[in-house]
């Protein structure tokens, strides 16, 4: 008798993609898989039900699940109705680096282990860091822009204007995860200095990257700064102007991780007085950027579109991340990335 799975997914990870590995990952289990396409990133997710980020409608969802025992997905919704409405479900795996699209208290108390895929993006998020950090110091954005509207401008090497070489410079990163800590080591093979401010950091994991300060000391430090926290209550709003204030006149300010980490307006009012030289940013408070936001005519900005984590390499890691918490569910083995291990007490 064949297991029947939902493989839930999106122009980013296709539905065939999350197929393919859950196969790969069975073995000889047979398998009847159902496939869903969701019409993420053409359409933004947003909340559904109770679950901040998701996408479709929980009867789409209700529907797609009728008699399926594991769903895999990216942003596919569980919320306390679609628990109620199917009883056969026995896993559900978001491939998501944490299960926001899941009402995880609801699943525990229904029995369904949710599995996530902690670390799926953390090389090409950093990459892409290092990316908007290098066209920062070197003034990309605005000469891109200036030579796509057919302006050639001379006066980009004069030497206010000038960028600044990542060789010698002092580099602060406040967070040093997955993400943070990748950064780390390629800025120091670059011949940077690295500051960084992690409460949670053990002292040996910094051994021959980086120096560990307070954030007011890297602040101070730094000539760049790139921000890898979490968003909690104690990081929302950690960089305003108080912070911006702080840090050296002709800075350059980095955000990859969370847009609701910083103060955009007053990271705006900053450049147009030249206290930030540059800044570069793929997450923002408002997805999609409105029109007005003013961070499309603030000088000295490079925008991307929340693409960090995305890379081919991602869709497939994030596919196979899940796929083999299925394969370890069919053969009774322990989940390593069960987001409510509480769910087998007592069984």
């Amino acid at each position: 008798m064949s297991t029947t799975v939902l493989a839930a997914g999106n122009h980013f990870i296709r539905p065939g993609l999350f197929a393919e590995a859950v196969r790969a990952a069975a073995g000889d289990t047979p398998l009847d898989i159902r496939e869903l396409r969701y019409d993420w990133p053409h359409t933004p997710f947003g909340p559904v039900g109770e679950v901040i980020e998701a996408s479709g409608t929980e009867d789409e969802m209700i529907e797609a699940l009728r008699g399926v025992e594991i769903c895999v997905t990216e942003h596919g919704p569980l919320t306390e109705r679609i628990l109620a409405h199917c009883p056969d479900l026995k896993l559900f795996c978001t491939s998501r680096g944490g299960p926001v699209n899941v009402n995880l208290e609801a699943a525990t108390r229904y029995g369904v282990p949710v599995c996530h895929a902690p670390g799926r993006n953390a090389t090409a998020t950093a990459e892409h860091t290092l990316t908007l950090l290098l066209a920062a110091a070197r003034g990309v954005g605005d000469t891109h822009t200036d030579l796509r509207r057919g302006v050639w401008r001379g006066d980009y090497y004069d030497y206010d204007r000038c960028g600044i070489e990542i060789d010698g410079a002092t580099v602060g990163l406040i967070g040093y995860g997955a993400i943070g800590s990748r950064v780390a080591k390629v800025l120091t093979a670059m011949g940077a200095h690295v500051l960084v401010h992690d409460p949670y950091v053990r002292p040996e994991a910094l051994a021959g990257v980086a120096e560990q300060v307070t954030l007011d000391e890297l602040l101070g430090r730094s000539r760049i700064v790139s921000l890898h926290a979490r968003v909690t209550d104690e990081t929302r709003g950690m960089i305003g102007r108080k912070q911006i204030a702080a840090m050296r006149r002709g800075a350059i300010l980095v955000n990859c991780a969370r847009g609701a980490l910083l103060d955009y307006d007053a990271v705006c009012d900053a450049l147009d007085a030249g206290q930030l030289a540059g800044a570069a940013f793929d997450v923002f408070p408002e997805e999609p950027l409105p029109a007005g936001s003013r961070l499309l005519t603030a000088p000295g900005v490079v925008l991307t579109p929340h693409i960090a984590g995305g890379s081919q390499e991602v869709a497939h890691k994030a596919a196979r991340i899940v796929a083999e918490e299925v394969g370890r569910h069919l053969r009774g083995e322990a989940l390593v990335h069960c987001a409510n291990p509480e769910v087998f007490q007592g069984s």
